[in-house]
């Protein structure tokens, strides 16, 4: 019987025939990509922007600059740091767990990091610091936001929250203006027109440049390296801005529905199609959709680790979501987590609400399409007080998974400069 499997191997007379394609002098679409970057200047260049823009110097001018006031909570937070403040990690073990848990040993090589969604405002960080401090919590290893970026550039929340990250180590994500609710398809709108979304969130025509360009100006004008990523045009032109030599980063929403192991095949052999000589990719985060299950997650691993990604490419999964507006409630993939997290490595917990439980309870539970709104209709609306308690509210959750993990001897990262 002739060998079905190997009639997959792909010759090398495809990759002449890609690259074809990408070196041919007359190919508009790589010659727009092009021209977009040199806008920023070679990849030299625009690397040594994005450094000198990320020195913790540099943000604190443009914060002096913007919002002055915000200079007393990050030296409120280094003050924090610099005095070990925060409970170590050891700590916090014998904490839940008593004095067994110096005998204990604990899965370090599969540690979950500890992800929260979304950061909409700088000084929400200071209110879970104290809270972390007041109860002996764990800050957050990773950070997604979601707000405006025009809006939280020009309120100074954007180079505030840049240098907070520095202080506390943890790895950040911002969500570029141009995407799916930016106007950028004419034709939809609201909720009656929600159907026209499901085949795409949208960037159409050269809207995927206008996604790199506005990076680019992101990149080396604040230093911002890790961007959402909601469209396979625009995750093709990071896999080649990054093959340039662009030190950029992204990781997949949960908005691109990845929701099987082939859908995760093949968006991996993109990341090794166009990798660097040294096997580094810009996908460093992975979303799933909410409805994938562990043994999706397990088969992906199998592959991940073979193409050389599994330090890479962090696996994103939802634990919690907002209470509204995006999945049947009550959500709580914790078990689940707990399940897998001895044998899958570089997963991360993702919070995006609080504990069902906790949410339904709420006079605002959280609700989605509140990422979606102007900071001043928040405020004209009054509702403020109510999304800080959300934010709040998933803090909290992000602790109790963070017990979760602790009480069946698995690992977790918090935020590294501050839980030693």
């Amino acid at each position: 019987m002739t060998d079905l499997r190997s009639r997959l191997k792909i010759t090398p007379a495809r990759l002449d025939a890609i690259n074809e394609i990408l070196l041919n002098p007359e190919m508009e679409i790589i010659n727009d990509f092009l021209d977009v970057v040199r806008k920023y200047g070679s990849p030299e260049e625009i690397n040594a922007k994005a450094n000198e823009a990320r020195k913790m110097e540099v943000l604190l001018a443009k914060v002096k600059e913007t919002r002055p006031e915000y200079l007393q909570d990050l030296e409120w937070l280094e003050e924090q740091k610099e005095r070990g403040a925060f409970i170590s990690v050891a700590d916090y073990r014998r904490k839940i767990l008593g004095e067994k848990a110096d005998q204990m040993t604990f899965t370090d090589d599969f540690a979950v990091t500890l992800e929260i969604s979304a950061c909409q405002y700088f000084p929400w960080v200071r209110m879970i610091a104290e809270r972390a401090l007041e109860m002996g919590l764990l800050m957050p290893g990773r950070f997604i936001r979601v707000r405006k970026m025009k809006e939280q550039e020009e309120d100074g929340d954007l180079p505030a929250f840049a240098a907070a990250m520095q202080i506390l180590g943890s790895s950040y994500v911002e969500t570029l203006d141009t995407k799916g609710t930016d106007g950028s398809n004419i034709h939809l709108g609201g909720p009656e027109t929600i159907t026209g979304y499901f085949g795409g969130v949208g960037q159409p025509n050269r809207h995927a440049l206008k996604w790199l360009d506005e990076y680019l100006y992101y990149y080396t004008k604040y230093g911002v390296r890790q961007v959402l990523n909601i469209n396979p045009g625009t995750v093709l032109l990071a896999y080649m801005l990054h093959r340039l030599g662009v030190d950029n980063e992204f990781k997949i929403s949960v908005y691109m529905g990845n929701d099987n192991p082939y859908a995760a095949l093949w968006t991996l052999l993109g990341a090794k199609l166009f990798a660097r000589d040294d096997g580094t990719t810009p996908l460093i985060g992975f979303n799933w959709s909410n409805s994938v299950n562990n043994q999706t997650m397990e088969l992906t691993a199998q592959f991940r680790k073979d193409l050389g990604f599994e330090d890479i490419i962090r696996f994103e999964h939802h634990i919690t979501e907002t209470y509204k507006s995006i999945v049947i409630q009550p959500y709580n993939r914790r078990d689940e987590l707990v399940e897998i997290a001895d044998h899958v490595a570089n997963i991360s917990a993702k919070h995006e609400g609080a504990d069902p439980e906790i949410d339904l309870t709420r006079e605002h539970p959280s609700d989605i399409l509140d990422y979606f709104r102007d900071k001043s209709e928040i405020i004209t609306a009054g509702h403020m007080d109510f999304l800080t308690g959300n934010f709040r509210d998933k803090f909290i959750a992000l602790n109790e998974t963070a017990r979760a993990l602790t009480e069946n001897g698995l690992s977790f990262l918090a935020a590294p400069n501050l839980h030693k």
